[in-house]
């Protein structure tokens, strides 16, 4: 390291900034290497740029290969032990392997997996078609197989895989079938791949964000016709959700196992009630 890594929010009022704990207490992740999928924006860049302020070396997967050079460029100005931009299609099993293949190469081992990438096609049922079906299916579920496919044979015991899946996968609005499909089956994966996990020293978890202030919140367009109603107040950050895929990955989460952690500001209890 060159320095200290430099909070990605600084700059902001003290009252809107997300304070990333900095100091030797503070670097969980130092000498391990991490791959976040779609990881040039939003959750994954957060998660990026929080797993660099820890000590990791950190591998950006994103279809955008520019914007990954460009995010895996801002980390490594900001301090980070070692970052690289990785073009890669989740849904393309040859891409998938390629993108592990070159972070081993690389930096030499695999500690930590996020699946993040994530695609949404807003429509009604009856206006759904097969192929829309076979484009979720292939990013949000099928995306999340193969690195856990990869993972396991990649990394050495200790390591952790997080899945981003999403409160739709519990509780979803109209116009999101394919979605919350794709994204319900996350968690029964996240779940059936812990209990094989753990039998090679790994562990996989997930977490399942609510509102979260990303591009893929406000183009909705249920959203943006006022279909969806969203109380800003209850919108949480990228690194609201960064916080607890680090905590996942760390070792700080050893016992937990299969876990699908709801980050929501409690909006699924309203929703409920």
């Amino acid at each position: 390291m060159s320095g200290p890594m430099r909070r990605p929010d600084a700059g902001l009022p003290e009252a809107a900034a997300h304070e990333i704990p900095t100091g030797r207490e503070a670097r969980r992740f130092d000498g391990q290497t991490v791959i976040v999928t779609g990881g040039a924006s939003g959750i994954g860049l957060a998660a990026a740029r929080r797993f660099a302020a820890e000590g990791a070396r950190v591998v950006i997967a994103d279809r955008d290969a520019a914007a990954a050079a460009r995010a895996a460029d801002g980390l490594r100005a900001a301090g980070a032990a070692g970052a690289a931009g990785a073009p890669c299609d989740v849904a393309d099993e040859a891409q998938v392997r390629a993108c592990v293949a070159e972070a081993v190469a690389r930096f030499g081992r695999l500690d930590v997996v996020v699946n993040n990438a994530g695609l949404m096609v807003v429509k009604a049922i009856p206006d759904l078609t097969a192929d829309d079906w076979r484009r979720v299916l292939a990013v949000d579920l099928l995306g999340a197989f193969f690195f856990i496919r990869e993972a396991f044979a990649a990394m050495r015991p200790g390591g952790a895989i997080i899945n981003v899946a999403s409160v739709h996968a519990l509780e979803t609005t109209p116009q999101a079938a394919a979605y919350a499909a794709a994204k319900a089956g996350l968690v029964s994966l996240t779940r059936s791949a812990a209990l094989e996990a753990r039998a090679r020293g790994l562990r996989v978890n997930a977490v399942l964000p609510g509102a979260v202030d990303t591009p893929m919140l406000w183009d909705n367009p249920n959203v943006r016709a006022g279909l969806e109603v969203v109380d800003r107040a209850a919108v949480g950050t990228p690194d609201d959700v960064a916080a607890a895929i680090a905590y996942l990955a760390s070792a700080d989460a050893r016992f937990v196992q299969g876990a699908a952690l709801v980050i929501d500001g409690g909006r699924l209890d309203r929703l409920g009630g």
